[in-house]
């Protein structure tokens, strides 16, 4: 492997990428008022005196976005900071009533922590988290239907948000995605976010950057709001085709933040990128600092569930799967749930390699089909385990299952066994009607046969389909194939 292969270089430069994930935490409440977080509801029917800024009104911290950041914090083994305050940070915006927003800028409440993410070619990369902080959501413009103006609906403003800010250790679009995919997980496994990416729960921002390698960082630029893993893929691609388009010319990359157009494939100027100080920030007055006891964290330590890489480990060891159906397996807490059940319905860790093989195949695939989360399928664990037994006593061959299956999956939660029984699916066993069947077709094919004994075993493999034919894919291919060998001698 080439040094260029090695820091996966693009035309001699160096992808840098930094990415701060916004993802809404899942209260009933918002961050500083009482009002609802609930989703769809009509424009400016959630919004507080408090969410309007009104005068007089002051914020109250709502504990539970608290108790959820720290629950973060320990899911990426990250500092918990005991003693951390909010901050106002300044500017215009049409859809923020106050003139500020309420986040944290010194002492956030998650300080340096780190997530493994598991890229294509199975290797596993550890992705530093600068920080994440806890932070008050914008209202949203509205600029359609309404006759060249904008209107502002403030149901979401002062919605809890947990800005995650990674460190700049990504050097390739694969790598961000998966990084992307691996917070989404994290923050649904650990039941603080639904991810909800179509109604703006989990949303990304994008830090892109070029060097040629050994060079300090170059000015990065930032793509705002992308909350697709398909857009940020293709968002950053064509960031860095702009860069180096501007570096290879000569030019000068103006640090800035930048909008993803989807159609036109281009990415366009919003605004020159802001520091810090351009914000002043300065600790609320209305705000208390946050202290945190040891009692607290502890608590919440103690009510985490089993993490994906400790989930992904045992499973490799007690089910002797490989780390790829592993990672596969506990891409959501479901799926990870959904999959033990099934094994344990099927009998246990003897039968999990077959298990894992009916999850992530034919009944993802339905799933996919019918564009179904795994919590509406048709299909329970204990139903699908109950298949997978039957494959594994003979009941049924593997291709019969693909039969019963798809009867499980249009009925109304009936079993296997009441299926295999109804429609007559018990694959046939008995030695004698299977060879019964093999004479037949021996004597019907005797050309084929004859073929076979010349040295054609192409031929042995189509007398076996037309056993399992004549068999109507009943009769037990093992069995069909050492029978059919004895005959033929």
């Amino acid at each position: 492997m080439t040094e260029a292969q090695k820091l996966k270089l693009i035309d001699g430069w160096e992808v840098v990428i930094g990415l701060e994930i916004h993802t809404q935490l899942m209260t009933q409440s918002k961050i500083f008022s009482g009002s609802s977080t609930e989703f769809g509801q009509d424009p400016n029917t959630q919004a507080s005196i408090v969410d309007l800024a009104m005068p007089g009104v002051l914020p109250v911290l709502n504990q539970a976005v608290v108790d959820l950041a720290i629950r973060f914090g320990l899911g990426v083994d990250a500092y918990i900071d005991q003693a951390s305050v909010f901050a106002r940070k300044n500017y215009f915006y049409p859809d923020s009533p106050k003139g500020y927003q309420i986040s944290q800028m010194d002492n956030p409440i998650v300080g340096l922590g780190h997530i493994d993410i598991q890229l294509e070619d199975g290797s596993i990369k550890r992705v530093g988290i600068t920080r994440a902080h806890l932070e008050e959501d914008a209202g949203k413009s509205l600029h359609e239907d309404f006759a060249g103006m904008t209107g502002i609906d403030l149901n979401r403003a002062s919605t809890p948000l947990l800005e995650i800010v990674s460190e700049p250790d990504m050097r390739s679009v694969d790598e961000a995605v998966a990084y992307v995919k691996a917070i989404h997980s994290l923050v649904r496994w650990l039941g603080i976010s639904d991810g909800n990416m179509a109604e703006g729960s989990f949303r990304c921002d994008c830090n892109v950057s070029l060097r040629r390698p050994g060079n300090e960082f170059g000015t990065r630029c930032e793509l705002k709001n992308i909350n697709s893993f398909r857009f940020i893929e293709r968002a950053i691609n064509v960031e860095i085709e702009r860069q180096m388009d501007i570096l290879e010319a000569g030019g000068k990359i103006s640090q800035e933040t930048r909008l993803f157009d989807p159609v036109k494939m281009e990415t366009r100027s919003m605004r020159s990128k802001e520091e810090a100080n351009d914000y002043r920030y300065f600790p609320d007055p209305d705000l208390l600092p946050v202290i945190i006891s040891d009692a607290q964290i502890e608590r919440i330590r103690a009510d985490l569930p089993e993490l994906p890489a400790a989930c992904r480990a045992r499973f490799v060891e007690n089910y002797g799967i490989t780390e790829y159906d592993a990672h596969v397996l506990t891409l959501s807490r479901e799926m990870a749930d959904f999959y033990e059940t099934t094994v344990q319905a099927a009998g246990g860790a003897a039968q999990a390699k077959l298990a894992a093989n009916w999850v992530m195949g034919e009944f993802s695939a339905a799933l996919n089909k019918a564009g179904l989360d795994i919590q509406a399928s048709p299909v329970s664990a204990q139903q699908l385990g109950g298949m997978v037994a039957r494959i594994v006593d003979n009941t049924i061959s593997g291709k019969i299952a693909k039969q019963v299956f798809g009867f499980m999956w249009e009925s109304e939660g009936q079993t296997a066994d009441t299926i295999i029984a109804e429609k007559g699916l018990k694959q046939e066993t008995d030695t004698g009607a299977i060879e019964a069947i093999i004479k037949d077709v021996l004597a019907a094919n005797e050309k084929m046969v004859e073929e076979y004994k010349s040295g054609k075993d192409k031929a042995f493999n189509g007398l076996v389909g037309q056993v399992m034919k004549a068999s109507k894919g009943k009769a037990n291919p093992a069995q069909v194939n050492q029978l059919m060998k004895q005959l033929l001698g």
